[in-house]
C-alpha cells in the first residue's frame, strides 16, 4: 500500500496544478507527479550517499524525457522506440539544470540525478513550463541537501495582458514569451523571446512571473513540512587546510591582483596565473605535493576569484583594462566566402564567428516530429564551437548541449525579424562556427547572423545585435555591472545576462544568476546598460552593411511563386505525379505545391530564370481553361483513322477530325500530319456533356475559291 499526499496550486482562472507524492517511484530519494489537466510529469531524484575523493564540483545530471505514448503516438524510425533526446528535450533539461545547480551547497559533491518524464500530455498544455516545478518538488520531498525550492513558469503577454503558463495557441500569439525560474526570494534564470519590447516591459513580465512562482514555492515548502522532509541528510565535508590556504593567500593574492590589473591577453594572463601557482608549489616539500595537489588547485582558484572580484569592486578595473560599460574593439566583414549565398565574419575582442547563410526550397525545411510538436521549420540556425576556438587540444565529439542551447538563443533572437512567409519563399539556414572565443560567442553569432542574412539579400525587418552582461556583487551598495563580459568574468561573476534586440527593442534574452539577493534595481541597471551596449555594437555592424542587398547573388537558386485555383492542384500533379514530374524534367526545375485557404501556391525553383519561365508557362497552360474561338499551338499526340488528337494545353487533348485538317479531301491523316508535329488549331466547340474538345486546322488556312 501507499500513502498519497497531494497539494494544489490554483492559477486563479480555473486551472489547477496538482503535486502528488507517495504513489509512484518510491525507491527514488524523491519522486512526485505534477498534473495540469491531462498533462502529467513524473520527476525523480537520486543522489549518491558516498562522495568521490578529490571532487571539487557538483556532479549534477538533469534529463527531461518525452514519451510518445503520452500523446498516443508511435515513435518514428525503424525501431519504433524513443531514441536520443531531441533538441527540445535538451533545451528543457538545460532550463531545469540552470535553475537547480546554484542551489546545492557549495561543498556538496555527491553524484545527483534528476529525471523528469512526460507520461501524459494535453496538446494545448506546454509541459516544459511545469518541468522545473516537478524537479524542485522531487528534491523538496527528498533528504538531499538543496537550498530551494524553486519553480519555473512561462509568462506570456497575449493581447496586451500577462498570463502564466498559456496554452500553445495563446503562446503563438504572444509578443512576450519568457520562462522564468526563481526561489521564493530571488530570480534565478530567465530565457525567452519578444517582439521588440522595451526594458521596462520585460522587467514587468519577470515580476509578474515571480509573483506566481512565490505561490508555487510556498506550496512545496508546505509539502516538505507535511512529509517531515525539512531536515536534510548529513554528508562528508572535505577537510579545510587552513594553514595551507593562508600561506597560499599570503604568497599569491597580491601577485594575482597585479597580473589581473595589467590587462594581459587571455592566454598570457592564464600562463602568468599558472606560473604563480607553480612558484607556490615549489615552496612545498616535494614529498607533500602529490597529497596536497587537490587542495592547492581548489584554493588557488578561490584566491584568484577573490583577487579579480576585488579589483573590479574596488578599482573598477577589468581583466583587459576596460571600463565597466566599455565594449571591446569590433570589426566585421561580409561576402568573405564567395561561393556561399551569404557570409560574414564578426569579431569582438577575442571572440570571432564565421557565419554562412544558405537559401533553399521548401524541400529543405526541417521536419519536426516530436512528442509535443509536429510540423516544419523554414528557419534553421546551427552553432558550432570547435575546441580550437579556445586553444584546447582535444577531439570534437558531436554536438554538445551547450551548442544546442547557444544556437537556440541566436535562433530566437533573429527569427521574428525575418520576412513573413508571404514575402519569403526560401528555407533559410544560418551556420555560425566560432573560430575564437573569450566571452559570449552566442551574441557574436547573433551579430554575424544578421550581417550574413543581409549579405545574402534576405530582407530582414531590422538588424539585430546582442551583448552579454555580467555582475560582480558583494552587497546592494558594492557591485559593478559589466558590459560585454570576458569568459573569465562570466566564470568568476555572479550573473550572465545576454540580451539581443533591434533599435526598436528586445528580441530575446537569457539570464543566469548565481547569487541570492539581487534586486530588481540592479537588474534594471543591467538592462539599460545593455541597451546602450547593443546600440554601440549595432552602429559598428552598420558600418559594414547597413541594409540587405537588393537582390540575391547570381548563384542563388531562384524561387518564384504563382497562385492557382485549389481545384487545379490535382491537374498539375497528374496521375501518380506524372505531369509534375514531366514538367520538372523538361524545365530542369523543382516544383512544390501547397494549399493555403481556397487557393494553391506553386513554388518553382531553378538555377536560372529561363527554366522557371518555361515551367510557369506549362503550369499556366494546365490551369488555363480552354475557350471556344481561341487559337492554340498544339502537339499531335496520336493519329487515328478518323483524325488526330492534339494537346492544346498541358493535359488537355482535343480531336482534330480528318475533315477539319485541310480544305482538300484527305484519304489518310498522315498525308498532312505526323505524331509530335506542332500545329496551330482553333477550338471550335466543347461538348457540354462530355467536355470533349473539337478542333479545326482548316479554318486557319486560306479557303479555296471553289469551297
Amino acid at each position: 500500500m501507499y500513502k498519497l499526499v497531494t497539494k494544489d496550486i490554483d492559477l486563479g482562472d480555473g486551472r489547477v496544478i496538482t503535486i502528488e507524492t507517495g504513489k509512484l517511484a518510491k525507491q527514488a530519494d524523491g519522486a512526485v507527479v505534477v498534473k495540469m489537466g491531462t498533462t502529467m510529469l513524473l520527476a525523480t531524484v537520486v543522489s549518491a550517499k558516498e562522495i568521490k575523493p578529490d571532487m571539487d564540483f557538483m556532479p549534477l545530471s538533469v534529463e527531461y524525457k518525452e514519451n510518445f505514448s503520452a500523446v498516443g503516438r508511435f515513435p518514428g524510425g525503424f525501431l519504433r522506440r524513443e531514441g536520443r533526446p531531441g533538441d527540445n528535450q535538451i533545451l528543457v533539461a538545460r532550463l531545469i539544470d540552470r535553475a537547480l545547480r546554484p542551489l546545492f551547497p557549495k561543498d556538496y559533491h555527491a553524484e545527483t540525478f534528476v529525471t523528469v518524464n512526460l507520461i501524459s500530455a494535453d496538446k494545448e498544455i506546454m509541459p516544459d513550463a511545469l518541468a522545473g516545478l516537478a524537479a524542485s518538488a522531487a528534491l523538496s520531498v527528498s533528504d538531499i541537501p538543496f537550498e530551494g525550492p524553486i519553480s519555473e513558469v512561462r509568462v506570456a503577454r497575449v493581447d496586451g495582458k500577462f498570463m502564466i503558463n498559456p496554452t500553445l495557441e495563446q503562446n503563438e500569439r504572444a509578443d512576450i514569451e519568457l520562462v522564468v525560474a526563481a526561489t521564493i526570494k530571488d530570480i534565478m534564470m530567465v530565457e525567452g523571446e519578444m517582439s521588440e519590447v522595451s526594458e521596462a516591459e520585460m522587467l514587468e513580465a519577470i515580476k509578474f512571473a515571480h509573483d506566481a512562482i512565490k505561490v508555487q514555492c510556498q506550496v512545496q515548502i508546505e509539502l516538505a513540512e507535511e512529509l517531515g522532509k525539512t531536515v536534510k541528510r548529513d554528508y562528508p565535508r572535505e577537510e579545510f587546510k587552513e594553514d595551507l590556504f593562508n600561506n597560499m593567500k599570503n604568497f599569491a593574492y597580491q601577485k594575482i591582483y597585479d597580473i589581473a590589473k595589467s590587462a594581459l591577453p587571455k592566454h598570457e594572463r592564464s600562463d602568468a596565473f599558472s606560473a604563480i601557482k607553480e612558484e607556490f608549489i615549489a615552496t612545498i616539500p616535494e614529498e607533500e605535493r602529490e597529497e596536497l595537489a587537490f587542495y592547492i588547485g581548489q584554493y588557488f582558484h578561490d584566491i584568484e576569484k577573490d583577487a579579480v572580484r576585488n579589483l573590479l569592486l574596488d578599482e573598477k578595473i577589468r581583466l583587459d583594462g576596460r571600463k565597466p560599460d566599455e565594449i571591446r574593439p569590433i570589426w566585421s566583414e561580409i561576402d568573405y566566402l564567395p561561393a556561399t549565398h551569404g557570409s560574414s565574419i564578426f569579431t569582438r575582442g577575442e571572440t570571432q564567428s564565421l557565419t554562412t547563410v544558405t537559401l533553399g526550397t521548401k524541400m529543405d525545411e526541417k521536419i519536426i516530429d516530436e512528442v509535443m510538436e509536429k510540423g516544419r521549420d523554414k528557419f534553421l540556425l546551427h552553432y558550432n564551437f570547435p575546441p580550437f576556438s579556445t586553444g584546447d587540444a582535444r577531439p570534437e565529439r558531436g554536438i554538445s548541449r551547450r551548442e544546442i542551447g547557444h544556437g537556440n538563443l541566436a535562433h530566437r533572437a533573429l527569427k521574428r525579424m525575418l520576412p513573413n512567409d508571404e514575402d519569403n519563399s526560401y528555407t533559410i539556414r544560418v551556420v555560425s562556427t566560432i573560430l575564437e572565443s573569450n566571452g559570449s560567442s552566442s551574441m557574436a553569432t547573433v551579430c554575424a547572423g544578421t550581417l550574413a542574412l543581409m549579405d545574402a539579400g534576405v530582407q530582414i525587418k531590422r538588424p539585430v545585435s546582442g551583448i552579454a552582461m555580467g555582475l560582480i556583487h558583494d552587497s546592494e551598495e558594492r557591485y559593478v555591472v559589466l558590459s560585454d563580459i570576458l569568459g573569465d568574468e562570466d566564470h568568476l561573476g555572479d550573473m550572465d545576462f545576454k540580451v539581443t534586440g533591434t533599435e526598436n527593442g528586445i528580441t530575446a534574452c537569457q539570464m543566469d544568476i548565481k547569487i541570492d539577493g539581487m534586486s530588481y534595481e540592479i537588474l534594471e541597471k543591467a538592462l539599460n546598460q545593455a541597451k546602450a551596449g547593443r546600440a554601440h555594437i549595432l552602429s559598428k555592424m552598420m558600418e559594414t552593411i547597413s541594409e540587405p542587398r537588393e537582390d540575391f547573388k547570381p548563384h542563388v537558386p531562384r524561387i518564384e511563386k504563382i497562385f492557382i485555383p485549389k481545384e487545379m492542384i490535382g491537374a498539375i500533379i497528374g496521375p501518380g505525379g506524372k505531369i509534375i514530374q514531366e514538367i520538372q524534367e523538361l524545365t530542369k526545375t523543382v516544383i512544390v505545391i501547397e494549399e493555403k485557404g481556397d487557393q494553391g501556391i506553386v513554388l518553382i525553383s531553378s538555377e536560372n530564370k529561363e527554366n522557371i519561365d518555361q515551367a510557369k508557362l506549362k503550369i499556366r497552360g494546365i490551369t488555363e481553361l480552354p475557350e471556344v474561338g481561341e487559337v492554340y499551338t498544339g502537339k499531335v499526340k496520336s493519329i487515328v483513322a478518323f483524325g488526330a488528337f492534339v494537346e492544346i494545353l498541358p493535359g488537355k487533348d482535343g480531336l482534330l477530325h480528318i475533315s477539319e485538317i485541310d480544305w482538300k479531301r484527305l484519304n489518310t491523316v498522315d498525308e498532312v500530319l505526323k505524331e509530335g508535329q506542332m500545329i496551330e488549331v482553333k477550338l471550335i466547340d466543347i461538348d457540354k456533356k462530355s467536355g470533349k474538345l473539337k478542333l479545326s486546322r482548316k479554318v486557319l488556312l486560306p479557303k479555296p475559291e471553289n469551297k
